[in-house]
């Protein structure tokens, strides 16, 4: 990413990640598409020949004429047919292309375009009223050393760590402080659509002890966020990109919280806990709603791009 980074901004120690099947490609473009069949001059995938009807011996000439015809057709067809599957088409970009490209995003966007200064969302606070959030930390790019607790961590770990981005906002009330993340893994489509089945399945994004970690550097309004402040939280898996968003919540005065919440549940309608009252499951939810959406709109440019 290309940005100025402030002071106290310390980057991650080293990340030994936990081994990626040999379905998640480690580096370049994604392996795991069967490539066409090579085509072998047989007649598979086209009508078969008719076999020539005798003809009568005083029409030599014209019998031989007429087998040559067919023959020489049918020849023909099958190179159309080779041509076919082998032919422009499979130039163009494949899904699995360009959704390895998107694991480069990282590197490609400005800060600002991934993390803005400022975050609005009309309606995006309890009973609909706005939101907005303010930026006081970005973390230069890394590992995921630290970044999750080691159960999450182990639970990520198939997918692998290609790139962690993160940054921490302050609602402009001063109140919360929310740390949004980006997890860039080195996982292919199969991969991702398995770890995300498995989180729907065993309900891993509603576990307390699977729970992203702040981001809270000295020096700024985020420094007292702690693993003990934490209130709200989600993860979303994606598949059309190789990314895992997560986003996490507390109390900007430092507070500790007993009981965090699923974002999703503490912003329900009827929620009387501190966390649910003070909008924090709203915050979380609508801080990585904004930048999922932002990192999206990205990628579909570089789709556009190479169309």
């Amino acid at each position: 990413m290309n940005s100025g980074r402030s002071a106290g901004q310390v980057p991650a120690g080293p990340f030994v990640p936990a081994p990626v099947p040999p379905s998640a490609p480690q580096a370049g473009p994604s392996s795991s598409a069967a490539p066409w069949p090579p085509h072998d001059g047989t007649p598979s995938g086209r009508p078969a020949l008719r076999p020539v009807p005798p003809a009568p011996r005083s029409r030599p000439r014209l019998v031989a004429a007429v087998t040559c015809l067919v023959l020489g057709t049918g020849l023909l067809g099958g190179a159309a047919a080779g041509a076919w599957l082998s032919g422009p088409g499979t130039d163009l970009p494949g899904a699995e292309e360009v959704f390895d490209e998107g694991r480069m995003l990282w590197r490609e966007l400005p800060v600002d375009d991934i993390f803005p200064p400022e975050l609005t969302g009309e309606g995006a606070g309890p009973g609909g009223a706005d939101r907005r959030w303010i930026r006081v930390a970005v973390a230069p790019d890394s590992d995921c050393a630290d970044a999750f607790d080691p159960l999450l961590s182990e639970v990520l770990s198939p997918a692998g760590c290609h790139r962690l981005l993160r940054a921490s906002y302050l609602d402009d009330t001063e109140s919360s402080v929310i740390t949004v993340g980006l997890l860039f893994t080195r996982a292919d489509p199969a991969g991702m659509s398995a770890l995300r089945e498995r989180f729907r399945a065993q309900s891993l994004d509603e576990r307390t002890d699977l729970l992203p970690r702040p981001y809270a550097p000295e020096g700024t309004a985020a420094e007292g966020f702690g693993d003990a402040q934490r209130a709200a939280w989600t993860v979303r898996v994606l598949t059309d990109i190789p990314v895992v968003t997560y986003a996490v919540a507390g109390f900007a005065d430092g507070r500790p919280v007993p009981g965090p919440q699923p974002a999703d549940r503490a912003a329900e309608d009827g929620q009387d806990s501190s966390v649910a009252l003070a909008g924090l499951g709203h915050d979380a939810t609508g801080v990585a709603d904004r930048v999922e959406r932002r990192l999206r709109k990205a990628a579909d440019r570089t789709v556009a791009e190479r169309s």
